[in-house]
């Protein structure tokens, strides 16, 4: 697979550098130890995962190596650190050169003290060096390629990052496999946790029932992100499930739960989200609810198509939400006025969805030159592209009581006169409800890569009804 990677990389740096690359070479440095130690203790460590765009090129999941792409050659070149014999009886034998060459497809493989020396030997005199900002974190690279030498070189730091982002949006058909692998394994371990759950368990027994089935049946040592397992009122909140509330409440008969949780497959990510009653029987409010997101999704899904504007989905999926929640005499007033006066937002205060792949909230969601929208609502949106075939993207609409939330905006006057308050008023016990799926963008539609799993209340209270006589 990074063999394709790597071609594709070569001919995008040739065209960006207009076939000037003499002696040219791109060089990115992977993660590093020391980022996975915990404070002054040298026993809590973390498992070491790589920098995406590192292993992207070179799948490699060790730490403090460098890769080369010499343009020039189109030769790849691994660099490895030394083992020293006083470490081989903590880590195990140092493996030879070869064993990185053979298992990685690059060309050669070396050691790192000699970086600027070996690149020297090629007649390398420019480097290629991977420094951008991440459009969805806000955040700078943290592993632009830093080594002894390296001041000796002519040095480039604006071209890498945007090449290998747009080389990222769009999957090759290995990377596909291995995404529908990961998602298909992840709705598995959901419907795992679907079929044991009920109430006087705790969120913290469905976030392990998730991870032992993903790691024992799908080979997943680490989860794409932190499992959210949010039930009642705390399932409006988008992000729980970190440290101040971690997933410690107890199930209550009644409740609605939120589980989003995704596992991660050689390193690719998944997102996928099921919400329903820990009882397995829906109320008459409970179904409203979910019907009005499963809606959405379904008018998202109906459109999915190359050419599609992504944030065109987003206003769709609100529209829908906003119909239902009409329905339900929680809004009343002008569909249309309240699209206006961004109603929509106070129920479904997230993007409809992002990119995915080496990234649970992936790269080039929005491409150099592009920014986001301030318009509440698509401010949300993590990627504001027209979908292109190869693309994958999670497909999350969410209708969310949040107490806080809300109340702040229905300090406007604007936004509160389209809202029944007394009708309201009940629901924020209720939490909330997301469906969240990843999809892959076809040439003439879309495949859903999390496969056939549980997804109307009438599939889920089946799973957990037979699930309870059994």
């Amino acid at each position: 697979m990074a063999a394709e990677i790597r071609a594709n990389t070569f001919r995008a740096l040739r065209k960006a550098l207009g076939d000037n690359v003499k002696g040219c070479a791109a060089v990115l440095q992977g993660g590093t130890s020391e980022k996975f130690t915990f404070y002054c203790s040298d026993t809590d460590v973390t498992e070491f995962r790589q920098e995406a765009f590192f292993r992207y090129l070179f799948q490699l999941n060790e730490p403090d190596c460098y890769g080369v792409l010499d343009l020039e050659r189109e030769e790849s070149i691994l660099y490895v650190p030394v083992v020293s014999p006083e470490s081989e009886r903590w880590q195990g034998p140092a493996r030879k050169p070869e064993w990185y060459t053979e298992t990685y497809g690059v060309t050669t493989t070396e050691n790192t003290p000699n970086l600027a020396d070996s690149l020297h030997a090629r007649g390398i005199t420019k480097l290629l060096v991977l420094k951008g900002l991440n459009t969805d974190s806000g955040m700078e690279t943290q592993t632009t390629a830093k080594f002894p030498g390296i001041e000796k070189f002519e040095v480039d730091e604006s071209i890498l990052h945007p090449v290998l982002c747009e080389l990222r949006v769009i999957k090759t058909d290995r990377e596909i496999e291995h995404l529908r692998r990961a998602c298909r394994m992840s709705a598995q371990a959901h419907t795992y946790v679907m079929r044991h759950i009920k109430p006087g368990m705790t969120e913290l027994q469905c976030e392990m029932l998730f991870k032992a089935w993903a790691g024992y049946f799908g080979a997943a040592r680490h989860m794409a992100y932190t499992c959210i397992c949010a039930s009642g009122a705390h399932g409006s909140i988008l992000h729980y499930g970190h440290a101040g509330y971690p997933n410690n409440r107890v199930l209550e008969d009644g409740d609605m739960i939120v589980l989003d949780m995704g596992a991660e497959y050689a390193g690719y990510s998944t997102d996928l989200t099921r919400s329903y009653p820990v009882n397995g029987k829906f109320t008459d409010d409970q179904r409203k609810v979910f019907n009005a997101v499963l809606a959405a999704q379904k008018a998202v899904y109906a459109r999915l198509r190359p050419g599609t504007s992504w944030p065109e989905m987003h206003r769709l999926s609100e529209r829908v939400i906003l119909e239902h929640l009409v329905e339900m005499g929680i809004l009343k007033g002008s569909i249309e006025e309240m699209e206006k006066a961004f109603v929509a937002s106070l129920f479904m205060p997230h993007g409809l969805g992002h990119l995915l792949g080496l990234n649970v909230h992936d790269v080039g969601g929005y491409p150099c030159g592009t920014h986001r929208s301030k318009e509440k609502g698509l401010s949300y949106l993590r990627c504001g592209r027209t979908l292109q075939k190869g693309m994958v993207l999670t497909v999350e609409p969410g209708l969310y009581f949040n107490k806080p939330w809300i109340e702040q905006g229905l300090k406007d006057p604007n936004v509160a006169k389209f809202v029944n308050v007394e009708k309201l008023e009940p629901f924020y016990a209720f939490g909330g409800v997301r469906l969240e799926d990843d999809i892959l963008i076809t040439e003439d539609g879309y495949e859903n890569l999390s496969g056939s799993w549980p997804t109307t209340p009438e599939e889920i209270e089946g799973v957990i009804s037979a699930a309870q006589r059994s």
